[in-house]
C-alpha cells in the first residue's frame, strides 16, 4: 500500500466519519421505527433504507482508498429517552442533522464524483431534517455548526 497524501488522509478520515455517522443512523432508525407510530412507518424505513444504501457505498469507497472500513458499534448511546412517537420524530430530525453535519466535512475534504455523492448525501440529509423538524436552515451542516466538532450521531456506548 501507498503512502497516503495529506489531502488524501484528510478525504479517508472525512470518509471513515461519514460512514461511522450512517451506521449511526441506521442503528437510530431502528429507535425510531420502534416508536414511531404509523402514519409516519414508512418515512422511518424510507430513511432507514436510504442510509443503509449509503452505509454500504462508504463501505466500499474506503477499501477502495485501501483501508479498513469504520465498523459499527454494538450500541449508541440515544440524546434522550425516544418513547412515543414526538420524541422519534424529533430523534430522526437530530440524526438527520448529524449525518448532513459530518457529510458537509466531506464535501469540504474530498474531489470529483466523492464530492459529489457527499453534496448529495449532504442534501437529502437535510431534506429528511426538514421534513422530520418542520424547520430548516440556511446552510444545512455549516451554520448550526459555529465553533462545534462534527458530531457523528449518536455517541457509542
Amino acid at each position: 500500500m501507498s503512502k497516503r497524501s495529506k489531502s488524501e488522509e484528510a478525504e479517508l478520515k472525512a470518509l471513515q466519519a461519514a460512514l461511522a455517522a450512517e451506521h449511526a443512523a441506521v442503528y437510530g432508525y431502528g429507535v425510531v421505527g420502534a416508536r414511531i407510530g404509523t402514519a409516519r412507518q414508512s418515512d422511518a424505513r424510507s430513511a432507514y433504507e436510504a442510509h443503509r444504501a449509503r452505509r454500504d457505498q462508504l463501505t466500499r469507497e474506503v477499501k477502495d482508498m485501501g483501508a479498513e472500513p469504520e465498523a459499527a458499534s454494538a450500541a449508541y448511546m440515544l440524546p434522550f429517552p425516544v418513547t412515543d412517537t414526538a420524541a422519534a420524530i424529533r430523534f430522526a430530525a437530530e440524526l438527520e442533522e448529524r449525518v448532513a453535519d459530518v457529510y458537509s466535512d466531506l464535501v469540504r475534504a474530498a474531489a470529483d464524483d466523492r464530492r459529489r455523492m457527499a453534496a448529495g448525501a449532504l442534501r437529502e440529509a437535510a431534506v429528511r431534517a426538514v421534513r422530520w423538524s418542520g424547520e430548516s436552515v440556511a446552510f444545512p451542516g455549516l451554520a448550526e455548526r459555529a465553533g462545534t466538532p462534527s458530531a457523528t450521531a449518536p455517541s457509542p456506548t
